[in-house]
């Protein structure tokens, strides 16, 4: 149970460290004014930031997702391990169920995590209102937000966030469980690494683009309203007001970014936890071999 937790820190974290320059520059492109696009395209948009605000520009507002992440990391996992273990046999109806949950449980602390990464992610994108500093951390946003707009606040795109989160991990926990079954993926085997590699990045890529249109509302929602005015009421007028103005193109802005980052970030997220959880479970064997060992000593004497 406690490793299941465990392995998920360590998956999350080096999920973000890996990913989060992908993430900036999705959001940058999903939220960029249709009118006068700061950005032509994926490629562009990293060009520009490094270009502009140097290397450490792809990492604006990584605190909030490296403590964050590594928590929700924690928490998917270990409620996807043990509903897995509630719910008894191993089929793809319970991984996928046992999936959801654990999407809907983190979505409380996701929401507000990734509110303080997209306002972060958002400063210094030449626009008049963002071009100053806003906030000086992940902390100082929401501490921020909070003062200005209460629990209501730093919690804006919840429901999006649920609606995006629970079938999405659903599909994660199902992709990754079908293809380590399909690839044969053991102990033993020398290609494992890959193996583990290759099922985790497609499981995320398969989850993204499951839910990428709601994403899209989402960050468009997080987004909105720094230094000015909210230019949406909620959830349903930010997908017909994208529409209207941008047609289906609007919730595919920052796909390509998304995919690239959904491969690395995946593989490297599942194969930690995995090969972690192999390691541990395979000492706690040794260990309980050992300590039984003595015992068949004595009693051979």
């Amino acid at each position: 149970m406690a490793l299941d937790f465990a392995a998920g820190c360590f998956g999350g974290a080096a999920g973000v460290l890996v990913g989060h320059p992908f993430d900036t520059v999705k959001v940058r492109l999903q939220v960029q004014s249709v009118d006068k696009p700061l950005y032509r395209g994926t490629i562009h948009c990293f060009q520009s930031i490094i270009r502009q605000e140097s290397m450490l520009g792809l990492y604006k507002g990584i605190g909030s997702p490296l403590m964050g992440l590594t928590f929700i990391n924690a928490i998917v996992f270990g409620v996807q391990g043990n509903a897995m273990r509630m719910l008894g046999s191993d089929t793809p109806l319970h991984q996928f169920m046992a999936g959801a949950a654990a999407g809907l449980i983190q979505s409380v602390i996701c929401c507000p995590m990734e509110l303080a990464k997209t306002r972060m992610q958002m400063q210094g994108t030449g626009e008049k209102s963002l071009s100053r500093r806003l906030y000086r951390n992940s902390l100082d946003c929401l501490i921020r937000i909070y003062r200005r707009q209460g629990f209501r606040g730093i919690n804006r795109g919840m429901v999006s966030t649920v609606i995006r989160e629970t079938p999405g991990f659903g599909i994660y926990f199902l992709t990754y469980d079908t293809l380590t079954r399909s690839l044969g993926c053991e102990a033993g085997d020398r290609f494992i690494v890959l193996k583990l590699l290759l099922a985790g990045g497609a499981s995320g890529i398969a989850s993204w683009i499951s839910t990428y249109p709601v994403d899209v509302i989402k960050s468009r929602l997080q987004a909105d309203g720094v230094g000015g005015d909210c230019r949406y009421s909620g959830m349903l007028d930010c997908f017909a007001q994208s529409w209207q103005r941008e047609g289906w193109r609007a919730f595919t802005r920052g796909l390509t970014s998304t995919l690239l980052r959904a491969f690395p970030v995946n593989a490297t997220t599942f194969a930690t936890v995995t090969l972690f959880l192999m390691y541990m479970r395979q000492e706690e064997v040794e260990d309980a071999c050992e300590s039984i060992r003595p015992d068949l000593q004595h009693s051979s004497l």
